[in-house]
């Protein structure tokens, strides 16, 4: 696996590199420290897209 991984912490909030919490307790892998920081951000807004949809489609 690549080094340039990073995740977002679940369990600390925070973003770590690939060495870190167990995968159960993260998101990701993103390619960068500033995608891991918004991956909360990224899934409220997925979140709010899909509650939104149009179930009749």
């Amino acid at each position: 696996m690549s080094t340039n991984q990073w995740w977002f912490c679940l369990k600390h909030q925070r973003v770590e590199p690939e060495q870190g919490c167990p995968n159960k307790d993260r998101m990701g892998p993103y390619a960068s420290e500033q995608e891991a920081a918004g991956a909360l951000q990224r899934a409220k807004e997925r979140n709010e897209a899909y509650d939104g949809r149009d179930d009749d489609e």
